[in-house]
């Protein structure tokens, strides 16, 4: 059986060889959004001040400012492994349910089912166990500092071509 803590382990020992430049994932369609659209970030605090125990929202991306900043940033090699992994923060994203309207959270990677994603950078996010249920942009915008601040909560929803728009993800390096 496939454990995705094993094959994060033997990727981090071969870093050496290759390490892929870490990106940020973001909602492909930019919907309300006024500047670079939503990326998946850590809930509170910016950069490296973040706590990840405040669990995730969707953000203005950051890129614009010519770096993907590390509360956004994930390790697009662990994509290929069922990971959705940050780096910085050594934490991996999870679905602690798989009901509708369920919050995703950051916790130690453990190799669990919770922690284990189909998402090879283009596409929908979905949890292994629940594949019918995708990473959703849900609810109404809210700003921060600015206007230009803009976050969204991010729920699972089921998949469904009427919330593509939600639903649509991608993963990029700095602008």
């Amino acid at each position: 059986m496939f454990n995705p803590i094993s094959a994060f382990i033997a990727s981090m020992m071969a870093a050496g060889m290759a390490h892929a430049e870490n990106v940020e994932v973001y909602v492909v369609d930019m919907l309300d959004n006024i500047q670079n659209g939503y990326c998946i970030d850590i809930a509170k605090g910016r950069g490296a001040d973040a706590d990840p125990e405040d669990g995730l929202q969707a953000h203005t991306c950051y890129s614009p400012s010519g770096e993907v900043l590390v509360d956004q940033a994930f390790d697009p090699d662990q994509f290929e492994h069922g990971v959705l992994y940050m780096p910085e923060f050594d934490v991996c994203v999870q679905a602690p349910a798989t009901d509708a309207g369920a919050s995703i959270e950051l916790a130690s990677c453990d190799g669990s089912d919770a922690q284990n994603w189909a998402f090879d950078g283009e596409g929908t996010i979905t949890p292994t166990s629940a594949p019918e249920m995708c990473v959703t942009l849900a609810g109404e915008t809210r700003t921060g500092r600015s206007a230009e601040n803009q976050m969204i909560a991010l729920t699972l929803e089921a998949c469904s071509s009427d919330l593509t728009a939600t639903q649509t993800w991608s993963n990029r390096t700095a602008n």
